[in-house]
């Protein structure tokens, strides 16, 4: 066990998180995402939400300030308003000390995108349109 690392963490996402260099990708995708068919390197944190790991992830990670936006989301289609999700996203980017900046992809540009990240983490998350890409950014001494 380590202190201050959400239980939603696995060991192997932690490990993922430790690889990625600046600007890779990490896809937080819904229970309906098709993550096998989209990328090899797939980390399963089956039984958990998106906010919740979004908000450990945020604790360790920052977002790229580099770039204008670090937050990919797929939009929504016509059967769906701007999902409730996105809300508590910002909120939860925003709390980190980051900035929510987003970029809205249709699903088949999302799906594209998916495929160059540098890994998947599937979830259980009900909320459609729930997916969201994080882009990592530096840690900056000081």
């Amino acid at each position: 066990m380590l202190k201050h690392i959400k239980s939603c963490i696995s060991p192997e996402l932690l490990k993922v998180l430790m690889e990625m260099g600046h600007s890779d990708e990490l896809v937080l995708a819904d229970g309906n995402f098709p993550a096998a068919s989209h990328n090899e390197k797939i980390v399963r944190l089956d039984g958990n939400d998106i906010p919740s790991i979004l908000e450990g992830i945020l604790f360790l990670m920052p977002l790229d300030t580099y770039v204008e936006n670090p937050i990919c989301l797929m939009m929504h289609g016509e059967e769906v308003e701007r999902p409730q999700i996105w809300k508590k996203y910002e909120e939860l980017v925003t709390k980190s000390e980051n900035v929510f900046k987003a970029e809205y992809l249709s699903r088949e540009s999302f799906y594209e995108r998916a495929k160059t990240a540098y890994a998947i983490v599937t979830t259980s998350e009900k909320a459609l349109y729930a997916n969201i890409i994080l882009k990592k950014g530096v840690i900056v001494e000081g």
